[in-house]
């Protein structure tokens, strides 16, 4: 593993500034790597390991810098939960852990650095300096991940019988007796005009 300040670097050259929330992630990941006892996750272990994360914000990118799972190497999976948490999964071990940011986090800056008014600059550096049973809670969890959710997965493309486009990753939806897309089977985010 780099060292903290390396991870600092790089994850605001990801994420394009520093802020608490890539504090925090950064901080959540490394516990969740040593929880796993995974050395090199970005190197060495990369193929061993699958991270869930369940918010769309600042310490998912951090997340990424530690653990080198992205989405485009289907490493990476997104579940929008709204929580600062992630779940790491060992392929190697058969096991998983999901760390939890907990709701105290905030308070407890207030609590380290009440000199300091910059809510973002106390949290920066009370999260450096909080130990992790003050910022995680940690669960150790199982995840079924099916051979199709797995990196390097090839599978057959479909192509929807409604708008023809073409499906990976057995996303298609029987409705009907026709192979649909999610889209045109109902779950459309969007709207055609």
């Amino acid at each position: 593993m780099k060292t903290f300040a390396e991870y600092e670097v790089l994850a605001a050259q990801a994420h394009g500034h520093m802020c608490a929330g890539q504090i925090l992630g950064l901080r959540l990941a490394i516990h969740g790597m040593h929880l796993l006892q995974i050395e090199d996750p970005a190197g060495k272990d990369r193929k061993r390991l699958i991270t869930y994360v369940e918010i769309d914000r600042c310490a998912t990118d951090a997340i990424t810098v530690v653990t080198g799972c992205r989405m485009g190497k289907r490493a990476l999976k997104f579940r929008d939960f709204g929580k600062v948490a992630a779940t790491f999964c060992d392929l190697a071990e058969n096991r998983a852990v999901r760390v939890v940011a907990k709701e105290s986090s905030k308070q407890r800056a207030k609590e380290l650095h009440p000199e300091i008014e910059d809510k973002n600059q106390q949290q920066m550096i009370s999260y450096r300096e909080l130990p992790d049973n003050e910022l995680f809670t940690h669960q150790w969890v199982s995840v079924s991940i099916g051979p199709e959710e797995m990196p390097g997965f090839k599978g057959p493309r479909v192509a929807c019988e409604e708008c023809g486009e073409g499906i990976n990753f057995q996303r298609e939806v029987v409705k009907d007796g026709r192979t649909l897309c999610k889209a045109c089977a109902g779950e459309r985010y969007y709207q055609p005009l």
